[in-house]
């Protein structure tokens, strides 16, 4: 799908690493380009036609985000990603309103972005850290995360579509308790807003991280969406140009509104405006028809994999497009270099999720994670070459 529109595809490769970033399509490519070429100006700071049309561009992409995942467009802020993100969301707010013994519910299969800042904040002021198990299916469900509420629950954060296994939360469900028990809902939406149509008043969250890179859009740039009344609330982590109403030798100052007093110095102005064109690019293609095709690809994909004696799947049930999987008595990233003397991108290790070991017994997987422009064709080739792999210590030593 769209596979003329992605330029690095013309190398010989088959790329199956999306769950650590996506190819660019060529028109996010040019949009940035013209940037530099036509355009190049900073933000809010010039009266000229060049920077005129730079603070168009670039104010234009939260609304392009807020129609993306039906939130207002002040409720956008601009970060370097999912990883600045979350941790906005705990230093800037959570540490301001959260006192020692509050409980914040996690679980082990989060990313380290998730669960790295909570261990700080509960080093700084005292919050207490409960892990909800995961289920037999390696999932992680409303029922299991109820039997962890009590009355000192005050935070449930998790991905929305974790990053190694891919099994998707009913981030509605929880949404909808977390409102009822007064719990803020934070969701890392790294693997999720890429991938599936998310809906952020509907599904009643607090606080939504996902970054650019992951969705055809450039590095170095992400949002964070929050309801406004607590981003009103919250405190900027970054302080200094561009945020600030004044400041007077008297040491008083005055921070901008929401969004922009989270948003010092200059930023990554380029990449806002490559993000808005991959989610342009994302919607004209339709959200739905992405996940419904990645389902399809996935279905496939493991149907195949399982027809291989020696290969171990630990997530064939999950409905999104990650599946992870060993080659039986070989070291993972063995397996990747293998992968990789046919041109075959892969990604191996604990992804970044290093309690998970906790949860599946086992420390480091192979990771596919597919997007819209794979194809069955290169899952064949995948296919064979795993078939193959008799040779592979051949190949890797």
């Amino acid at each position: 799908m769209n596979r003329e529109d992605f330029p690095m595809l013309n190398n010989n490769l088959i790329y199956f690493d999306n769950g650590a970033t996506t190819l660019k399509p060529k028109q996010v490519i040019e949009s940035m380009n013209r940037y530099y070429l036509e355009h190049t100006s900073n933000i809010h700071r010039g009266d000229y036609d060049a920077a005129l049309k730079t603070n168009m561009e670039y104010d234009q992409v939260r609304d392009i985000v807020a129609s993306f995942v039906n939130c207002d467009s002040r409720e956008v802020i601009y970060t370097s990603g999912a990883t600045m993100s979350l941790n906005l969301v705990v230093f800037g707010y959570m540490k301001k309103h959260l006192k020692k013994g509050d409980v914040v519910l996690l679980n082990k299969g989060e990313h380290a972005s998730n669960i790295l800042p909570w261990i700080r904040l509960q080093e700084e002021i005292g919050i207490c850290i409960q892990f909800v198990p995961l289920d037999e299916k390696f999932e992680l469900t409303l029922d299991n995360i109820k039997k962890y509420v009590t009355s000192e629950t005050k935070v449930i954060s998790l991905a929305h579509v974790s990053n190694v296994l891919g099994d998707v939360r009913d981030i509605s469900s929880i949404g909808n308790f977390c409102k009822e028990h007064n719990i803020i809902f934070n969701v890392d939406g790294a693997q999720s807003v890429p991938h599936m149509k998310v809906d952020f008043k509907n599904s009643n969250i607090d606080f939504l991280s996902f970054s650019g890179h992951k969705m055809c859009g450039p590095t170095g740039v992400g949002i964070l969406v929050g309801k406004y009344e607590l981003l009103k609330d919250m405190d900027p982590v970054f302080y200094g140009g561009g945020m600030n109403s004044f400041f007077e030798d008297d040491f008083s100052y005055e921070l901008k509104d929401v969004p922009i007093k989270f948003e010092a110095g200059t930023p990554p102005i380029a990449e806002v405006i490559g993000l808005g064109e991959a989610i342009k690019y994302l919607d004209k293609i339709g959200m739905n028809i992405i996940n419904e095709y990645e389902k399809k690809l996935k279905k496939y994909l493991v149907s195949k994999l399982k027809s291989i004696p020696n290969i171990i799947l630990y997530n064939e049930n999950t409905d999104s497009g990650i599946i992870a999987f060993n080659i039986d008595g070989v070291f993972a990233q063995d397996s990747s270099v293998y992968l990789n003397h046919y041109n075959i991108c892969v990604r191996s290790g604990n992804h970044c999720a290093k309690m998970l070991k906790d949860e599946i017994n086992v420390k480091n997987t192979v990771r596919i994670s597919l997007y819209f422009y794979n194809t069955f064709d290169e899952i064949d080739k995948l296919v064979n070459v795993l078939t193959n792999s008799e040779d592979i210590f051949k190949i890797v030593l």
